[in-house]
């Protein structure tokens, strides 16, 4: 089975973490991490909101409780800002919807055709 990192090296964009970012590149990326990571908080922020004023039951609290542990976690581990890890980072979130390619003008068109590849290897696989 073909993995992600040989998809992309295929497609002739270089190895994924070797990538040269300039300045300019350096502060869309921030952009549209910041821009993605801030729409997802907002969006477990709705949904804690909404669960909370559902609440009857002391015992509720706790399942709140769960609920923001996991998003924790997986925010901590699908946010990575290392330069080398970017171009996944950036695919796997526009294939979650929190991040649009347009948000990506200014990256270098082998980057952006590096995250398309992600975000649509991650489709397939789903």
């Amino acid at each position: 089975m073909e993995s992600l990192h040989s998809s992309v090296e295929a497609y002739g964009s270089g190895s994924l973490r070797e990538q040269k970012w300039s300045p300019g590149e350096k502060s869309v990326a921030r952009k549209a991490f910041d821009g993605a990571l801030e729409r997802e908080l907002d969006s477990i922020t709705q949904e804690v909101k909404r669960r909370a004023s559902g609440i009857k039951a002391p015992s509720e609290l706790w399942e709140l409780e769960e609920y923001l542990s996991d998003c924790r976690k997986e925010i901590n581990s699908k946010y990575d800002y290392r330069y080398s890890m970017l171009l996944i980072v950036f695919g796997q979130l526009v294939r979650q919807g929190w991040l649009g390619i347009d948000e990506l003008r200014g990256l270098s068109e082998d980057k952006v055709a590096s995250i398309q590849l992600v975000a649509d290897f991650g489709k397939k696989r789903e």
